[in-house]
């Protein structure tokens, strides 16, 4: 059972994700807020490797990621930041980072840099898995997890097709269009993340648009993990002491463990 299997133990277990971009606003932020997430309550820190096309990310993200890229954020400034906060902090560390930059280190040599690194798994958001059986070799020869995300307008086989594939858990996009604080959900999450379940064993965690503790609950209702990111952006944005993401997030994983099933 890999690291972030053992996140959902026992079943029934329901986890709080956070994601940020390494280097936004500068590496030194960073550094201080990974283990302040994990420390007010988040299962699962996603760090977000800076591209400069980030093709399925909103304006909050994308910002972030041309300040942290400003600022000299390469892949291997990553890589040795996931050491640093691996050596400091148990919480999962999970990469998120477009195809490129991976395919231009090497896959293997990405893939063996990120577990010597300490980090459990990574998400490739503009890889289908169609095309990552290469990917998934190297993870595996690794031990690190390779994290596919599933639209919501999936058919039934596509869904079950991406499941197969993915491990750690799977990624459920919840709604059509790019990364980004939204006021409200779509209304089909529900039936979604149903028909996910009906196909899969895997652990079913819920991303794109949550942006307060009753989105939070409500997803948590009905999935196995709620990921949070562009409003913990917008946070660190307005408040560089981040006291505001501290007391955000204690209130996310209050949400979270309230939520009912």
């Amino acid at each position: 059972m890999s690291r972030l299997q053992k996140v959902f133990e026992p079943p029934g277990s329901k986890a709080l994700i956070a994601y940020v971009t390494v280097g936004y606003p500068d590496v030194d932020t960073t550094l201080r807020l990974a283990p302040l997430l994990a420390k007010n309550g988040c299962d699962v820190v996603e760090l977000g490797i800076p591209f400069s096309d980030p093709l399925a990310d909103g304006a909050t993200i994308q910002q972030a990621s041309h300040v942290a890229l400003a600022n000299g954020v390469t892949p291997d400034v990553c890589l040795d930041i996931a050491s640093h906060l691996s050596d400091e902090m148990e919480t999962p560390l999970v990469f998120m980072s477009y195809y490129n930059p991976v395919l231009r280190k090497g896959l293997n040599h990405f893939c063996g840099a990120s577990v010597n690194s300490g980090v459990s798994g990574l998400i490739v958001p503009d890889l289908p898995p169609d095309e990552g059986g290469a990917l998934e070799q190297a993870g595996a020869y690794h031990g690190l997890d390779i994290i596919y995300l599933v639209a919501r307008n999936s058919t039934d086989a596509r869904l079950e097709y991406v499941a197969r594939r993915s491990r750690g858990f799977l990624y459920l996009v919840s709604l059509t269009g790019v990364t980004g604080a939204r006021t409200v959900l779509d209304e089909g999450l529900k039936s979604f993340v149903a028909r996910a379940r009906m196909r899969t064993s895997l652990p079913l965690c819920v991303g794109f648009g949550i942006s307060s503790p009753s989105q939070a609950t409500s997803v948590a209702s009905v999935a196995d993990g709620v990921i949070v990111g562009s409003r913990l952006l917008q946070l660190v944005d307005s408040d560089r002491s981040l006291a505001s993401v501290g007391e955000f997030v204690q209130r996310l994983r209050m949400a979270v463990d309230a939520a009912p099933g």
